[in-house]
């Protein structure tokens, strides 16, 4: 049985990004098809394997995510320097919770893809953790919703059980993953420092309320981008 197992690991390795619209073996493990001894095979590759599958799934995801939305951003953009399309404006600002143009612009701009695969790297172990395996949780989003779909967390805290979202896609946690620093009050500052500048390795400083490790946690991030090139996906964009 095990050996059967181990082949799906191979196949969905190994299959091109164009041949396939899932990772296969993500959809066993949801389905409870593999044990739990295969996830922690599965978790403990070697790390260059981890990072080649996690490119080929969740580059591509992140890059047209930010496309789409840095095409809302300069249509809206324009639409205020023009003063058109006002009632567009008006349902996006009650939308993103906002006042004021600049407001809106730097809710909707947004940020380098480059900090969006370091931070789903991180917070999903390369696309490996349960939480992304399981729920398609790549950001390690929790549920404070008990109506929304959702898992339970292996830890407690203050014997309370912690929940993490539950996605049917991995472009439904990215776009929601976007949203959530688009309107949190936490990522106020991020916001703005999005208007004054692109570059990833600065704006990863206002960062620190995304994890409990707060500072440290910038810094992590600032590294992975670096060893890993992650710059170079911001000049794949379409704009």
């Amino acid at each position: 049985m095990k050996r059967i197992l181990l082949s799906w690991v191979l196949v969905s390795l190994t299959l091109s990004a164009d041949d396939k619209k899932t990772d296969f073996l993500a959809d066993f493990i949801r389905e409870g098809v593999i044990e739990q001894e295969m996830i922690r095979t599965f978790e403990n590759m070697d790390v260059q394997t981890k990072k080649e599958r996690f490119y080929t799934l969740i580059a591509p995801i992140v890059l047209k995510t930010y496309n789409e939305l840095f095409k809302q951003y300069s249509e809206v953009a324009q639409d205020i320097a023009e003063q058109k399309n006002q009632e567009r404006v008006v349902e996006l600002k009650l939308f993103y919770g906002v006042q004021e143009d600049e407001e809106l612009l730097a809710a909707l701009k947004p940020h380098p893809p480059s900090i969006a695969l370091a931070q789903a790297a991180l917070e999903s172990g390369w696309a490996t953790s349960r939480f992304y395996l399981k729920a398609n949780n790549l950001y390690g989003m929790w549920s404070f919703d008990t109506e929304e779909p959702r898992i339970a967390a292996n830890e407690r805290r203050a014997d309370k059980t912690i929940w993490l979202k539950r996605f049917d896609t991995i472009e439904d946690a990215v776009k929601a993953y976007y949203e959530l620093l688009a309107t949190s009050s936490a990522y106020k500052d991020f916001r703005q420092m999005r208007l004054e500048t692109n570059n990833p390795l600065e704006l990863v400083k206002k960062l620190d309320n995304y994890s409990e490790l707060g500072e440290d946690y910038t810094k992590e991030l600032r590294k992975v981008i670096r060893y890993n090139k992650l710059s170079s996906y911001d000049v794949q964009t379409d704009y």
